[in-house]
């Protein structure tokens, strides 16, 4: 990926550092749990057979031996790291079984960055290079459509119910694929500061909500409509065509805003963030 494909929000975000990682261990979310508590949450390691090889992922639920709705939570560009598995303890605990893959498991498994992270910085950009080139429209289908299917097959999922998915900067893109490529099984969308949704090329993320039956959730980041002040109208549009429920909101929040560890973090923006999410889920996944 060239450095002019970072959204300029995401460059100017600032570092991420090593104390960010090292604060969300398992005790930085229990507070904000829901009915359940993240601790008494079900967490394991797992993998998952792709087109293109083997996904190392996070797979977490409540405990016992119940069947719960299905979720999946795609990763910004930093990948699977404690942020977003305390974000997957978070969600499994208000009753879902919840898959956070590695989005880059063709070249390191996850975390895939260590140690302070300077989006500032062409050089620590330039890491992100080999994470990223593998990924296309074509990788994205596969992996979305193998993520699903494993998921929907867990002894640990009620396949009565639709499926959920989120996704976070570069995550964003990720849920509106998988919600085309099954259109039957996920039945909510959210995606929070989605980097590249609206763009002018023929293979536009958001061309793709033509073929989507989820309701929807976007949260754009105020710096990105402010790049891109088009892109919540397209959005609006595409949506409209469709007749399918959608909602797309402008934050008073910068690119980032949704994860603990990133500098642009809004915890009032990002609680917000997260309620719209849970109340579209306990209304869609039916």
């Amino acid at each position: 990926m060239a450095d002019d494909a970072f959204p300029a929000s995401i460059k100017d975000a600032g570092v991420l550092s090593r104390r960010g990682f090292a604060a969300l261990s398992v005790g930085a979310g229990l507070a904000a749990a829901g009915p359940a508590l993240a601790a008494d949450v079900v967490e394991t390691d797992i993998e998952i057979k792709t087109a293109d090889g083997t996904c190392d992922a996070a797979l977490f639920h409540p405990p016992g031996t119940g069947r719960w709705p299905g979720a999946i939570i795609f990763t910004d560009i930093l990948g699977l790291r404690p942020v977003f598995r305390e974000m997957g303890r978070r969600l499994a605990a208000d009753g879902y079984t919840v898959l956070v893959p590695n989005p880059f498991y063709r070249t390191k498994k996850a975390p895939v960055i260590e140690g302070a992270f300077d989006f500032s910085k062409p050089d620590d950009r330039a890491k992100l290079g080999p994470l990223t080139a593998p990924l296309s429209r074509a990788t994205q289908i596969t992996d979305t459509t193998a993520y699903i299917d494993w998921l929907h097959a867990h002894e640990r999922v009620n396949k009565r119910k639709k499926m959920g998915v989120s996704g976070y900067c570069m995550g964003g893109p990720f849920t509106l694929v998988a919600a085309s490529v099954a259109p039957e099984r996920v039945g909510a969308l959210g995606s929070f500061h989605g980097g590249g949704l609206v763009t002018d090329k023929p293979d536009s993320p958001h061309l793709l909500i033509a073929k989507i039956k989820a309701a929807s959730y976007l949260g754009v980041a105020h710096n990105d409509d402010q790049r891109q002040p088009d892109a919540k109208d397209a959005l609006k549009a595409a949506y409209a065509a469709t007749g399918v429920p959608a909602e797309v909101e402008v934050y008073p929040a910068n690119h980032g805003w949704c994860v603990k560890d990133n500098p642009t973090y809004d915890a009032a923006s990002a609680e917000r963030a997260w309620a719209h999410l849970t109340s579209l889920y306990a209304k869609a996944l039916v």
